[in-house]
């Protein structure tokens, strides 16, 4: 079965406090990004990698390729105004099989998790990573609030993986900010999403504090 990595990029570094967009940061020497399209590389080297990218920002991509000599086949796709929007464009390049749509900017995804997930959405055909929630949570009630059990509660990851022709259909529905990621979009038509563990160390960097972690976790 045909299988398609869409990588969604569209930070743009607000909340680091960088000029710099986010999946352009470096750890290890070379930008986050890269870091995230090897990941699906390493697991599969036949697998079709789409990058969906802001069309100002596609120019600076190519120079880093070129700077750090990536030469990973990938596709580039125009990022949408929303992410929604962005995984739509991305759709239209992908033809059939399983596609996991990734935040670019989650370079530590863990090859076992990228299995588990393309393994299960095979037959499942819409599957999401989530680990467990380890600190105390509570519900905001007005102006009070209360414990809740967090067993009750997941941690929710990337890659989601998805049968094409689900994920397709999924997104031709019209937008609404109730979708926060594509299991949200595939459940608003009733489908079931099924979970696999995820890893711990899959961080999303968005924080400076997330860089500090990244450039422990690049050299492990």
């Amino acid at each position: 079965m045909t299988r398609t990595a869409l990588i969604v990029a569209g930070g743009k570094g607000l909340r680091m406090g960088s000029d710099l967009p986010k999946q352009f940061l470096p750890i290890g020497g070379k930008p986050v990004l890269m870091h995230t399209i090897e990941a699906f590389h390493r697991f599969d080297e036949t697998m079709k990698v789409i990058l969906v990218l802001p069309q100002e920002q596609q120019a600076y991509w190519r120079e880093l390729c070129y700077a750090h000599h990536f030469s990973i086949e990938h596709i580039v796709v125009d990022g949408g105004e929303t992410r929604f929007h962005s995984v739509k464009n991305g759709l239209d390049y992908v033809e059939s099989g399983l596609v996991g749509v990734h935040d670019g900017v989650r370079p530590f995804v863990s090859q076992q998790v990228i299995g588990r997930c393309y393994e299960l959405a095979a037959t499942k055909k819409a599957v999401i990573p989530v680990i467990d929630v380890v600190e105390t949570i509570r519900h905001l009630t007005g102006a009070e609030s209360e414990t809740v059990n967090r067993s009750d509660y997941k941690l929710v990851q990337t890659p989601q993986v998805f049968d094409v022709e689900l994920l397709k259909k999924a997104y031709a529905q019209e937008y609404t900010s109730l979708f926060t990621d594509d299991a949200s979009v595939v459940e608003a038509m009733g489908v079931p999403v099924y979970m696999v563990e995820g890893n711990r160390e899959n961080i999303k960097i968005t924080t400076p504090f997330d860089l500090k972690i990244s450039s422990v976790l690049v050299n492990v």
